[in-house]
């Protein structure tokens, strides 16, 4: 995957195109993020209706590399609370994992993001919090 095919997905991802985001995935692809883990389409669209229901969330790459097998970014995730996110609706959801965010609140995170490709579609996606800008 180069980077215009990628960025084609991730237009598809800040739009919430839930459609055209899983269509980038195989039906039994697992995201991974903190304690979490998505498995296949319904899965993903579940859980973003949630999270974008309270959350604005665009993603920002700074680094990009890719092969026939991987896509590897360093990138900023920028939240910004919609409606109140409570603990309660997140307990409620099953992602006790993901931190309250209030109205206005922002945060930007910086995260490395692998994904394993598998015939030129998303197998995995593991996202990690990088502790430090540089």
């Amino acid at each position: 995957m180069n980077r215009s095919q990628y960025d084609a997905y991730l237009n598809l991802f800040n739009s919430r195109d839930y459609d055209g985001v899983t269509s980038h995935f195989k039906h039994d692809a697992v995201i991974a993020f903190a304690d979490i883990r998505l498995r296949g389409h319904d899965a993903i669209r579940r859980f973003y209706a949630f999270f974008h229901d309270h959350v604005s969330e665009q993603i920002r790459v700074n680094r990009f590399l890719s092969d026939d097998r991987s896509v590897m970014l360093e990138a900023v995730v920028r939240l910004e609370g919609k409606k109140r996110l409570t603990p309660e609706a997140i307990e409620n959801h099953g992602y006790a994992s993901i931190l309250p965010l209030e109205k206005g609140q922002v945060i930007e995170i910086p995260q490395f993001i692998h994904y394993h490709l598998d015939g030129g579609e998303f197998s995995t996606a593991l996202c990690a919090i990088a502790t430090f800008e540089i």
